[in-house]
């Protein structure tokens, strides 16, 4: 099938979880053709992942495969018909805690999985090949908020360091084949359609059953929390700035271009720092309902704090996150209880 000459068709991995879904329902809507590929994996209710798909499946430029990242053969063949001019791969083995007792599914999911989707990209010579990171490359790192162009070697996680691989594998390809790349580090996201076992859903679910809420650290850490609708905004908007190869090796200040490849990473969050506990008092304000707090210790692997410096997002797109946490916890509970009937 021939490309067109303009960013128009779309490949996103992972559409039936959080994120790709809400992207793929935002490129749609400005008249994209979207390929869909999603694994279906029980990680969490897969009845929400299908009715997430179901709704795509209404607009007839919207098709999907279910299928593992790691079946190269099916992926390839997928790739291959559509012929996409852009790939945005999100679909990975989430969660961070999930990751200290099924560290393997982790290596499987997102280092060959994303490998696969990589070789593709180069295969087909897409024109922009966006890839999803995490905030939680920057491990331990204490200085914030968190910039691109600082180091980030100290991953507490098989998850975090899984997407650090990620990245590093990337910029070889970048390097080696001139794949234009970029790579997105989130930061707390959260919003309808969000997965159940987000800090938000679950709060919101136990409070209105009179179930008590684990809070970790005694509430005294603080997460930059980025709204959905923002989050896809800014990768929609991240396509069209496709990184070019630096001539002279020569970088701006602020910019984490590569001197030697076409490839950059990109912080997307609301630059806000937000604490537990204040996020915690806001969804109690919006329910009009006091949770039963149990105050625990930090667990394992778990950062105290992120937060994103996102002045090159804006710099790249003269876009920034702008959601305030209380206008994104009341449209989530807004869905909530009308997907729920609570």
């Amino acid at each position: 099938m021939k490309k067109s000459d303009t960013l128009q068709r779309v490949l996103i991995t992972g559409t039936a979880g959080f994120i790709g879904f809400h992207l793929a329902k935002l490129l749609l809507a400005e008249g994209f053709v979207v390929q869909g590929y999603d694994g279906m994996t029980d990680y969490y209710d897969v009845a929400l992942k299908q009715r997430r798909h179901q709704m795509l499946l209404q607009n007839p430029n919207f098709a999907a495969t279910e299928g593992m990242l790691e079946d190269q053969t099916l992926f390839d063949r997928v790739a291959d018909d559509f012929a996409p001019d852009v790939i945005v791969h999100l679909a990975a083995q989430a969660g961070v805690r999930y990751s200290l007792d099924n560290p393997r599914a982790y290596l499987e999911s997102n280092v060959i999985g994303t490998f696969n989707v990589m070789d593709a990209a180069r295969r087909l010579e897409v024109k922009h090949l966006l890839m999803a990171s995490t905030s939680s490359v920057y491990g331990a790192n204490t200085e914030m908020p968190f910039i691109e162009t600082e180091k980030a070697d100290t991953q507490l996680t098989i998850y975090a360091a899984t997407k650090k691989a990620n990245e590093s594998m990337a910029h070889a390809y970048a390097n080696l084949y001139g794949l234009p790349t970029t790579m997105f580090r989130f930061f707390t996201v959260y919003g309808p359609w969000g997965r159940p076992d987000l800090a938000l859903y679950k709060f919101v679910d136990a409070i209105l059953d009179g179930r008590p809420i684990d809070i970790y650290n005694h509430g005294d850490m603080y997460r930059d929390f980025t709204y959905v609708d923002d989050l896809v905004r800014a990768i929609r908007l991240l396509m069209d700035a496709v990184p070019e190869r630096s001539v002279d090796h020569n970088v701006r200040e602020g910019d984490s271009l590569s001197p030697v490849a076409p490839y950059r990473v990109v912080n997307i969050g609301n630059s806000d720092k937000v604490r537990l506990l204040d996020f915690v008092d806001a969804i109690e304000d919006c329910l009009g309902q006091k949770a039963d707090r149990n105050y625990l210790s930090m667990q394992t692997g778990d950062m105290p704090a992120t937060w994103a410096n996102a002045e090159l997002l804006k710099t790249l797109t003269g876009y920034r996150p702008q959601t305030s946490f209380r206008e994104g916890i009341t449209r989530f509970i807004d869905w909530y209880r009308e997907y729920s009937g609570k």
